[in-house]
C-alpha cells in the first residue's frame, strides 16, 4: 500500500502534468517568502536557498514565463532570488521588473498617490508604533507594519487592527499577511493584477501559481478567472502549507505541499 507521502506526490504530479507537458506554452509563478524562502523573523534576513535558485534557472530555460510575485519591492525581490532572467512583480503587483529591465515599471494608477500610506503612518509617529511592538517597513506606496518577534505579539496585533480600521476610514486599503499589516492607496496592484500583468500577451495557455498566504489567494482567484474565461486551458493553484498558513489556504488550493521544501520538489519535477 503506498504511503501518504507517495500518494501526495502522485496527486501533485497529476495536477501539474498539464503544465509540464507544454512548457513552451506554460507559466510557472511563485511567491517568495514562505514559498521559495523560509520565513524568518526579519525580512531582511531571508534567503532563497541555492537549490531553489537552480530550479528556477532550469525552469527559465524551458518555460514561456517564469516569475516571482512578492510583497517585497521588485528590485529587492530580484536581489533576493538572484536571477535577472525571470520576471518579478513586486509590491503586490504595483511594480513590474521584466527580464532586461534595469528599473521597475510602476503601476500608473497610483500616480500622485504614492505617499498616502506613508503620510498616514507619519502622523501616528514611528516611536509610538515601535512602543506598541510594530516595526515599520517603508516600501514606497505600500507601508508595512510587522510584529513577528515583538515582546507581546498579541498586543501588537491588536494595535495593528486599530490602525487598519483607522486607515480604512482615511481612504487607504489595509491588507493582512502573516504577522504583517500592509497599507496602500486604494486601487491598483494586488497579486491578482500581478498575475494578469505577467501573463498578458505571453501566449501562455497553462499556468501554475504557488503561495502560502492570504494575498496569494487573490492570485489563485485570478488564475481561475482566466481559465473560466477561456484564456487558460489549465490553471493550477498550489498551497504551501505551514503552521502559520491561513485556514482558507488549503481549501482554496488545487493541491498542497509542505513548506518551501515541498514546493522545491515540485519545481524540480516541473523542470524534469
Amino acid at each position: 500500500m503506498p504511503s501518504e507521502a507517495e500518494t501526495g506526490a502522485r496527486e501533485l504530479e497529476a495536477a501539474l502534468a498539464p503544465v509540464r507537458e507544454r512548457p513552451d506554452r506554460a507559466a510557472v509563478l511563485t511567491d517568495i517568502d514562505g514559498t521559495l524562502a523560509p520565513i524568518v523573523e526579519r525580512a531582511a534576513d531571508a534567503e532563497v536557498p541555492t537549490p531553489a535558485r537552480e530550479a528556477l534557472a532550469a525552469l527559465a530555460e524551458r518555460y514561456a514565463v517564469v516569475g516571482c510575485v512578492s510583497g517585497r519591492r521588485a528590485a529587492e525581490a530580484r536581489r533576493l532570488v538572484g536571477m535577472d532572467g525571470i520576471a518579478y512583480a513586486g509590491n503586490h503587483g504595483l511594480e513590474l521588473l521584466l527580464p532586461g529591465d534595469s528599473e521597475p515599471r510602476p503601476d500608473p494608477s497610483l500616480a500622485g498617490r504614492e505617499g498616502e500610506a506613508a503620510a498616514f503612518l507619519a502622523a501616528l509617529g514611528e516611536g509610538r508604533l515601535a512602543a506598541a511592538g510594530l516595526r515599520l517597513e517603508d516600501k514606497g506606496p505600500i507601508q508595512a507594519l510587522h510584529w513577528r518577534g515583538a515582546a507581546d505579539e498579541a498586543r501588537a496585533e491588536r494595535r495593528a487592527g486599530e490602525i487598519a480600521a483607522a486607515a480604512g476610514r482615511a481612504g487607504l486599503e489595509p491588507r493582512w499577511g502573516r504577522k504583517v499589516l500592509e497599507l496602500r492607496p486604494v486601487g491598483g496592484g494586488g497579486k491578482e493584477a500581478a498575475v494578469g500583468s505577467l501573463l498578458a500577451g505571453a501566449g501562455v495557455e497553462r499556468a501554475v501559481y504557488a503561495g502560502d498566504d492570504r494575498t496569494d489567494l487573490d492570485a489563485f482567484r485570478r488564475l481561475r478567472e482566466l481559465r473560466e474565461a477561456g484564456e487558460l486551458e489549465a490553471a493550477v493553484c498550489v498551497g504551501v502549507l505551514s503552521p502559520e498558513a491561513p485556514a482558507e489556504l488549503e481549501p482554496e488550493s488545487d493541491v498542497t505541499v509542505r513548506g518551501p521544501e515541498g514546493w522545491l520538489r515540485a519545481l524540480r519535477w516541473l523542470a524534469g
